[in-house]
């Protein structure tokens, strides 16, 4: 069992460092803080979607941006798409691609963000929301591994990870990201707030 804990330990550790080193992390890291930041000045909003862990990221993002982070301050306007309502609904009526679209179709707006994690970059159902974003003039923000992907190529800004195994160590960063830009937007939102 110490050899597990280790060997994860020391995983995680060395995907973090080419996380760190790589240039264009903290660009994009800025550039979606920047995005978000300006979205919600211009009052706009931020949408979160993801599949299974990555869901569970795009929500933590979004209740960290309705809720508090580290200070109490006022709420910012963010919805994670993860209604099981809608989920189910839509997946019956229409198709599990169509889950996260539908809602950024509905409320949706031009200078909001959508935010899409997908650890592959080739979830149907992110791409889908990511492309409606695109047509309703939203930025789109990708969380996903680093290399071409259909999410990275829609994306306005990516925070991408180098690692070509488990997806863990992937959504490891991406969350060490949430919290960074989130601390971003609200330096860059506090004058009104």
């Amino acid at each position: 069992m110490e050899d597990l804990i280790i060997n994860s330990l020391k995983e995680h550790y060395a995907v973090a460092e080419r996380f760190v080193n790589d240039p264009a992390t903290a660009r994009n890291i800025e550039k979606a803080a920047r995005l978000i930041a300006s979205s919600i000045k211009a009052g706009g909003k931020v949408l979160t979607c993801g599949n299974g862990g990555s869901l569970c990221d795009a929500t933590h993002f979004a209740e960290e941006l309705t809720g508090r982070f580290r200070d109490s301050r006022a709420p910012l306007p963010a919805m994670a798409i993860n209604d099981p309502a809608h989920i189910t609904c839509t997946t019956n009526d229409y198709s599990f691609e169509k889950i996260f679209s539908r809602v950024v179709e509905a409320l949706g707006r031009p200078g909001d963000v959508l935010c899409g994690f997908s650890t592959s970059g080739t979830s149907k159902n992110v791409v889908e929301a990511a492309r409606a974003a695109r047509e309703k003039g939203m930025k789109v923000v990708g969380f996903t591994r680093a290399g071409e992907n259909p999410l990275a190529a829609l994306s306005d800004a990516v925070i991408a990870v180098d690692h070509g195994g488990y997806s863990d160590r992937i959504q490891e960063m991406h969350i060490t990201a949430v919290h960074i830009i989130i601390e971003g937007v609200e330096r860059l939102v506090k004058d009104c707030l």
